[in-house]
This record gives structure tokens, sequence and C-alpha cells, in this order.
């Protein structure tokens, strides 16, 4: 007969091992036992996974994204649109099926904003045709590369992020979460990005609910955690990972770093 056992797990006092005592310079972190709920689970994910090299982007001589880790330096010309692009074509998509789209247009040499404005948008859509809505999505990028080809990539970079986020909002097919993808990782702005993985992983360990909105999610990171552009960059990178591997949409907890920070993890049902 098959019963079931509940295995309780509780919360362990949190120490900072040696990598994390050097997140506390990287990241702005706060010394042993002064963590807040947010900046402890950012901890453990870190020392589990380790720096995620977000956002991937294409060297020269390559036509595939590279994730370069630790790299939150100021982004190139170049850079900033493919991530832009990026930014669009991983909307309601795996990035997987973004980067294929993404190294056909490498392929292609079209990762130019004169290029892309005057391709047609049925090619276009051809070419980006792996990152589903295609369609939709060569329409969207034809939309950004116009305002771009009118702002400029340089004008945007001195924009305070409050306006760069105002402005971004205003073309058609950028939401919130593309926007502040755009502003954290093409413009090395402070915009913690919400997105699907991180309402649900956050309502499972409790510190949340899944019909939370956006801007209130992303008032209790920012309020939570240090204003610090490589600590945004890699908490949601983590995120992204935990959800992949452990939280998805039917949980795999026993194996997850932070069950122990978790209530939907503090109770394991083993079949036996």
């Amino acid at each position: 007969m098959k019963r079931l056992a509940f295995i309780f797990y509780f919360l362990p006092v949190f120490a900072l091992s040696a990598s994390h005592e050097y997140c506390t310079d990287m990241f702005g972190l706060p010394t042993t036992g002064q963590l807040t709920d947010f900046e402890e689970i950012f901890a453990h994910l870190y020392e589990h996974y380790g720096p995620q090299g977000w956002w991937p982007v294409t060297r020269e001589g390559s036509e595939t994204p590279q994730y370069i880790k630790s790299n939150y330096e100021r982004r190139s010309r170049e850079e900033q649109l493919e991530i832009i692009i990026g930014a669009i074509l991983t909307q309601n998509t795996s990035w997987k099926n973004a980067e294929i789209a993404l190294m056909n247009l490498n392929t292609k040499n079209l990762m130019n904003l004169d290029v892309l404005a005057a391709i047609s948008e049925t090619n276009l859509g051809e070419i980006i045709r792996a990152s589903g809505y295609y369609n939709q999505k060569a329409k969207k990028i034809q939309t950004i590369v116009a305002f771009l080809k009118k702002e400029s990539l340089a004008k945007l970079e001195k924009l305070t992020i409050p306006e760069l986020r105002t402005k971004l909002l205003t073309v058609k097919g950028i939401g919130n979460e593309t926007a502040d993808s755009i502003i954290l990782y093409a413009f090395n702005g402070l915009a913690f990005v919400i997105d699907s993985y991180t309402k649900r992983i956050f309502a499972r360990i409790g510190l949340s609910n899944e019909s939370i909105a956006y801007t209130d999610l992303q008032k209790q990171f920012e309020t939570n955690i240090p204003e610090n552009v490589a600590l945004y960059n890699e908490y949601h990178a983590l995120i992204v990972s935990l959800a992949k591997e452990h939280c998805k949409k039917e949980p795999s907890c026993s194996l997850c770093p932070i069950k122990h920070s978790c209530k939907t993890g503090e109770c394991i049902v083993i079949i036996k």
C-alpha cells in the first residue's frame, strides 16, 4: 500500500559563505543577519547557480549570442540593438526559440537599423519564424526600429529611467516586462524585471500572490534589495533558471535550492 510521508523543513540560520561575502561587495548585500527575505533568496540562488551572463549578445566573428558572465559594463550600440530586438523576439516564447531567430538575423547581416527598416515585414516575419507569432513580432520590430531611428540610442541613453520607461511604453508592442528588460539589459538602468516566473515563484514562497500587479511586485523587490544594476541583472536571470529547473507549473521541490525558504517547499510529499 502506498503511504504519504510528509517531510518538514525548518528555515536554518542563514550564514554567508566565502562567495556570498564576495557578493556583498559586488551586489551591495548587507552582512550576515541583516538580509531581507528577498536578499536571502538571491544569495541562495547565486550560491547554487552562479552568474548567469544575461543578456547574451553576439560577439564579433560569431552569429550566436554568447553568455558573458559577470559582465555588467556599458553595452555597445550594436549590443543595445540586439538586446532590444531580442526582448521582442522572446515575448511569449522560450529564449531558445528567440535565439534561433536572432541567429537568422545575424547570418543574413540584418542586425542594423537601416537594413531592418528597409526589409519587408513579410520577409522579416519569415526570418524570425522560429520565435513564434512571427508576423506580429515583425511588425513590432519595425515599429521599434522606426522609433529608434527617430529617437536614437544615444539620446535614449541620456534620459532618466522614468523618462526612458515612459518613452518605451509609448511604442506599440512594448509592455512593462519588455520595457524593463530593455532598460536593465540594454541600458544598464535600474528597473527590476517581473515576469510570469517571478510571480509564480514568489507566490509559492509566500511573499506575494500570482494575481499581484506588475508594478506592485516590482516595488516589493526594489524596496527589499539594494539598488544595484548587477544585482537586478543576476536576480532576474536566476529566477528564470530556478523556474526552468524546479519551479515549473508542477513544482519539483526536493532538490530546490530555496525549499527551506519556501512555504510550498517546506512540506514535500513522498510516495512509498
